[in-house]
């Protein structure tokens, strides 16, 4: 609340001391006052990030999600050669998809407070939650690079032909969604 003395709280005070106090509370104020900008960039940053995010979310992250699980995880397992790197691919398969619904599921928590900031309204916004979905993402991104990716580019690239199959069907599916969300027809 407000530290400026009232004319009550200052009671019988000689008047120039009654101005005095004033302006020293006015003045504490205005000093406070001075912190908005700096407040209110934080803010404009967070509404920002949070647009952001949902954007990614809708633009890149769930479609990934169905490259990789449409596309890339049914070509390597139809040509990893049979018995143990099989059988480690389709593991390697489960688990990241069973990371693609937990990323999903943490996401469908935190999407609707984060689409609030990002529109400018007021959002109790879970930081723990927040923190867990940004380590759980990056661990999984750090995985399918390090480990998931090479041994994919293994598998493929024994054949030209099979490399260059993931790829039409990535860019066949992206040219579809597009053309739905543009309301364009045709191919």
């Amino acid at each position: 609340m407000s530290q400026t003395p009232t004319a009550a709280s200052l009671g019988d005070a000689p008047p120039l001391e009654q101005l005095a106090e004033c302006h020293q509370g006015i003045v504490t104020q205005l000093d406070t006052l001075g912190e908005l900008p700096a407040l209110l960039a934080s803010v404009a940053r967070a509404r920002q990030i949070a647009e952001a995010t949902v954007q990614v979310f809708q633009d890149a992250v769930f479609s990934h999600h169905v490259d990789e699980e449409k596309d890339l995880f049914p070509a390597v397992l139809a040509h990893a050669a049979s018995g143990q790197e099989h059988d480690e691919m389709q593991h390697l398969v489960a688990q990241l998809t069973a990371e693609h619904r937990s990323i999903e599921k943490a996401w469908a928590h935190l999407q609707p407070a984060l689409a609030r900031l990002a529109s400018g309204l007021a959002a109790d916004v879970d930081g723990a939650a927040i923190t867990d979905l940004v380590r759980r993402y990056s661990a999984h991104a750090r995985f399918e690079e390090a480990e998931f990716l090479p041994r994919c580019e293994a598998i493929l690239g024994r054949d030209n032909a099979d490399m260059a199959e993931l790829g039409l069907a990535m860019h066949m599916r992206h040219v579809r969604r597009d053309n739905q969300r543009f309301g364009l027809r045709g191919s």
